[in-house]
């Protein structure tokens, strides 16, 4: 007697397709189509039949195939310049689980720092048919969000200014001036301010409000840049803030990866106590900030809801493709630890998280 067996793929085969699901239910490839298709006209024991031969072969519906053949991928790029540094690990990882949550097919484009890298790039990107685009914070090049817009894709940027494109932005300006307000109110007349050399819209927004505030609040302040927006950045500008005789009394930081960096130069090479001798104050609120060897008083970006901000964007900029551009700006609370404490919570004996 003969028996049935399961027609799987030949060994230089590497995926169980629809025709290999037909031949063991015994249907045709337009009945496995049918199956998959939500609303299609389907004997129901002809469904069954095909579920169960999918099931015994592991297939999975080839929704990229698909897709393309209704001129829509279910691709969302998400670009960004060095994906990997700081808060936008965190947001990067944010906006894939909020894009998988979709349905859509996240593509992460790192655009790189040369011309052929971006050139790369950029044919990633759109010779895929994205469906929309999400420009990250940090400093991609213009020419991506030239080409979204040519090839009619929605847009949403993090993080920057672009016309003709929904924005998704942390509000920078307020955060940093209570900043400068909460050392100011400490007595703290002598300030420093660590930006960076990568000068993003981001990172000019929070120098200049800082600035502009301790200043017209009467304190003095030292700014200097990283190299970078990172670790080694920060220790580099703790250098030059702190090995100097009129140091400052608080020092605010564009981002924890440079605070970080500050406070460990000044305790293990400036002979420093924080927040005793040097209070510090950072932004992002990483991970890292909460570890006890920083406990590090930060402002909080909350990367699930700009990415659940930029998703509810993309929806509605397909389902109403002319309406004028939106902007949807989002608070960042401070979140007090121990790297400063606030002149109203002294009274406290410990001073805990306050904005988890």
């Amino acid at each position: 007697m003969n028996s049935t067996r399961p027609s799987k793929p030949s060994p230089t085969q590497d995926f169980v397709s629809a025709q290999h699901v037909a031949r063991l239910a015994g249907v045709s490839r337009s009945a496995v189509s049918r199956a998959f298709t939500p609303g299609a006209s389907i004997a129901e024991e002809t469904r069954r039949k095909v579920m169960a031969a999918a099931e015994t072969l592991g297939y999975q519906v080839n929704d990229l195939a698909r897709g393309l053949l209704a001129n829509r991928s279910r691709l969302v790029g998400l670009v960004a310049t060095k994906p990997e540094l700081g808060f936008r690990t965190h947001l990067a990882a944010a906006l894939t689980k909020a894009l998988i949550a979709r349905g859509s097919i996240p593509l992460m484009i790192n655009t790189g720092q040369t011309d052929a890298e971006r050139l790369a790039a950029q044919r990633a990107l759109f010779g895929h048919r994205a469906e929309a685009t999400i420009i990250l914070s940090g400093s991609p090049p213009a020419s991506f969000v030239d080409l979204a817009r040519r090839n009619g894709q929605p847009l949403v940027v993090i993080g920057r200014s672009e016309p003709d494109a929904d924005h998704v932005e942390i509000d920078n300006e307020s955060a940093a001036r209570q900043a400068a307000a909460l050392f100011v109110a400490r007595a703290f007349t002598r300030l420093g301010l660590v930006g960076s050399q990568s000068a993003t819209p981001s990172v000019v927004e929070r120098e200049d409000a800082f600035r502009v505030e301790a200043r017209r609040l009467g304190a003095q302040v030292l700014a200097v840049r990283g190299g970078d927006s990172d670790y080694a950045g920060g220790r580099d500008a703790g250098r030059q803030l702190l090995d100097v005789p009129e140091r400052p009394q608080g020092i605010f930081c564009i981002n924890d990866l440079l605070a970080l960096g500050v406070i460990d130069h000044a305790r293990r090479e400036a002979g420093l106590r924080v927040p005793q001798d040097l209070s510090v104050i950072g932004f992002d609120d990483l991970p890292e900030a909460g570890w006890l060897s920083y406990r590090l008083t930060t402002f909080r970006q909350d990367p699930t809801e700009m990415a659940d901000t930029a998703v509810t964007l993309i929806d509605r900029r397909q389902a109403e493709p002319h309406r004028p551009p939106v902007r949807v700006r989002i608070a960042a609370p401070l979140v007090v630890r121990d790297s400063f404490v606030p002149a109203a919570s002294l009274s406290s004996a410990n001073a805990p998280d306050n904005a988890r």
